[in-house]
């Protein structure tokens, strides 16, 4: 169920830094609608939340020195 708005909408985050991305799934996870995800559908929203907490799942890995380059 990917559209081409919820990947502008990831890509868009993503730009904004890692942490906008972290408050954007906090304030997702509580059911907040934030302005970025405001024209989503909700399993639009819980797509970009669920993309947004795999990318930064990688970004934490690659902190803890688990990264693949390991």
């Amino acid at each position: 169920m990917s559209s081409e708005l919820t990947n502008q909408c990831i890509d868009a985050l993503c730009h904004c830094g890692c942490e906008v991305v972290r408050a954007t799934i906090t304030a997702l996870e509580s059911g907040t609608v934030v302005p970025q995800v405001q024209e989503l559908s909700e399993p639009e929203r819980l797509q970009v939340l669920n993309e947004l907490k795999a990318i930064m799942a990688v970004y934490d890995r690659e902190s803890d020195g688990f990264g693949m380059d390991d």
